[in-house]
């Protein structure tokens, strides 16, 4: 017997890859987002909360994370090294932190 592939249906408001943010996500800075995340982690792990409101923040917690993975990607781009060359000019590299 074989078996129907399972479908999931995504709400509009859900983090599917390639979605847009919410506006108020977007809006937020890296710090901001990060208390927002950490609040609702301590939420969920006090686990007084009911299924739908823990699967709403769930969600949101999900667009935080990628908005701080976002923002940190940018702060990387935009870092780099100064140095001075043999020559004695100044030059910039991007800096390697991997």
């Amino acid at each position: 017997m074989t078996s129907k592939p399972q479908t999931q249906t995504v709400s509009p408001g859900s983090p599917a890859a390639g979605a847009t943010p919410p506006a108020d996500i977007a809006a937020l800075s890296f710090e901001q987002a990060m208390a927002a995340l950490e609040d609702i982690v301590q939420q969920l792990e006090s686990g007084r909360v009911d299924l739908d409101a823990a699967v709403t923040a769930y969600e949101r917690g999900v667009w935080l994370r990628r908005h701080c993975e976002a923002r940190l990607s940018e702060a990387r781009a935009k870092v780099e090294r100064i140095g001075v060359t043999a020559g004695g000019s100044v030059e910039t590299t991007p800096l390697d932190v991997g």
